[in-house]
């Protein structure tokens, strides 16, 4: 899908008592950059480490530790916006952006608000055959991710885990062109395949490497006034984002209806409850006393380093998914399945090379894709390899077997694996192709059943029954096509 060649959907309008209503939202993705040390230090971020054993004295804000920035996580920034078709700003600074959570030992975190390193870039999501929405990326700034407060392992304390702090991130930010929930949560799903794609963030919501903040407002049908915004903080999955932004907008649209008016505020979404509560007042940028950051110069970088991360970039969603209809000849439903993964891209492609697109996008989709789902497994766990895969289509387009025979073949490649045309040949899986063999066998089926041979000279489409009769009594291994042809012609069709 390019950007010629869609049209954007309309807004979805929730009624009201008193009139018709749209929903405007943002959002604001924190993605954590794939990299074995944190922003400003070397700890590990490895996911899953005992409590406070990744922690450096710079993360810990022990007095006279300075941080140094950590070059690999602002090439995966780059590398991000570049995917993002944004604006990479050759000059960002970092500032500090001042307040206290018990889980910030600095008392302040160290982010980009007046500089920042990539600006406005964009996402198109895919909303169904030939809409899709554009959503404008305002900027992506780094920034440390603070700790964690635990408070469910003792009933009078809190505890806090120090791992994740200065672990680099990405907030990514979005303008508010995003009009419901579905398209939020396709929004995210998006932005995180492009992630992945890039290498840039693992996209593991439930390990919080990718989370997002909701902002939600409305204002009546048709207008273009912006109403105020509620932000939801902390959005971890994508059943949940929808439930809450559905809350959350018939919530101010009760309120607005009652004559009341929105206090601008954070709010917290209850999973159980279905739904938001308050959390704090929603602050300003001017309530954090955001100052240049005095222990890191600015950041400058070189435009012939961003191209050279331009030129590594790999094949993204959105072009390889048009390649595969292009190349392929698939459906464009087919390439959206096969592209959603990358490893799941490379796979498709090993099997396709060479061979027939649509026929191999048949059996990685439905076959192989089928049966992973169905044992929850992914494509790196397949036991059934893209060489194996491939090795079945070319005995089924050599005619060696047929497509019963081949799903037979399927099963034996999952459950023991092997070499396909080996396995045909030592289990006599081969296909009957040769046509005595065969007219025998229709000719014995003919003789035991003379009534039947009647009623398809009356209607032939009986004649599938002598077809279906012939493949049972040769085990499903006599060529289809000739004994379809073969029967036609001993009863005179």
């Amino acid at each position: 899908m390019t950007h010629l060649d869609y049209a954007e959907p309309e807004a979805p309008v929730i009624a009201g008592v008193k009139g018709d209503w749209e929903m405007v939202i943002g959002l604001e993705v924190h993605a954590q950059i794939t990299s074995q040390a944190k922003l400003f230090s070397g700890a590990s971020t490895a996911f899953g480490a005992e409590p406070n054993a990744n922690v450096s004295f710079v993360d810990a804000g022990m007095p006279g530790m300075l941080p140094v920035v950590n070059e690999y996580c602002i090439e995966q920034a780059v590398r991000t916006g570049l995917g993002l078709k944004a604006a990479i700003n050759l000059n960002s600074a970092f500032d500090r952006k001042n307040y206290f959570y018990p889980d910030l030992p600095q008392g302040y975190q160290i982010s980009q608000l007046y500089h920042p390193l990539v600006g406005a870039g964009e996402v198109i999501v895919d909303m169904g055959p030939g809409l899709a929405r554009r959503v404008r990326i305002e900027r992506i700034h780094v920034e440390q991710d603070a700790g964690k407060s635990i408070h469910d392992m003792d009933p009078a304390l809190s505890f806090v885990d120090l791992n994740r702090t200065g672990v680099a991130l990405m907030e990514i930010v979005s303008r508010p062109d995003i009009r419901g929930p579905e398209e939020a949560a396709a929004y995210v799903t998006k932005l995180r395949q492009i992630l992945r794609y890039l290498g840039t963030c693992d996209g593991n919501m439930q390990e919080g490497s990718l989370r997002a903040d909701v902002n939600v407002s409305v204002r009546p049908a048709g207008s273009d006034a912006l109403g105020t915004r509620c932000e939801i903080k902390n959005m971890n999955s994508m059943r949940f984002i929808q439930a809450a932004i559905n809350f959350e907008a018939r919530r101010q649209i009760a309120i607005l209806e009652d004559g009341g008016s929105i206090d601008q505020e954070t709010r917290l979404f209850s999973p159980d409850r279905g739904e938001t509560r308050p959390m704090r007042s929603k602050e300003e940028a001017h309530d954090y006393r955001y100052f240049p950051c005095p222990d890191l110069l600015p950041l400058t970088i070189e435009q012939a380093w961003v191209d050279g991360i331009a030129a590594s970039l790999p094949e993204l969603p959105d072009e390889k998914k048009a390649r595969f209809v292009r190349e392929y000849g698939v459906t464009e439903y087919d390439a959206g399945v096969l592209t959603a993964e990358r490893a799941a891209a490379d796979f498709f492609e090993d099997v396709a090379r060479g061979r027939d697109g649509k026929a191999a996008a048949n059996w990685v989709v439905n076959a192989l894709f089928g049966r992973l789902n169905k044992q929850g497994l992914g494509i790196a766990d397949s036991p059934v390899t893209a060489a194996q895969l491939g090795g079945v289509l070319d005995l089924i387009a050599a005619g060696d077997i047929s497509g019963k025979i081949a799903k037979d073949l399927f099963e034996i490649l999952w459950a023991e694996g092997g070499d396909p045309a080996a396995i045909v040949d030592t289990r006599g899986m081969r296909q009957v192709t040769d046509e005595a063999a065969i007219e025998a066998v229709i000719d014995q089926v003919i003789a035991d059943n003379p009534a039947q041979v009647e009623k398809a000279r009356v209607n032939p489409k009986l004649a599938g029954w002598f077809v279906g009769q012939v493949m049972k009594a040769t085990g499903g291994k006599a060529n289809p096509q000739a004994v379809n042809t073969l029967v036609a012609r001993k009863l005179g069709l």
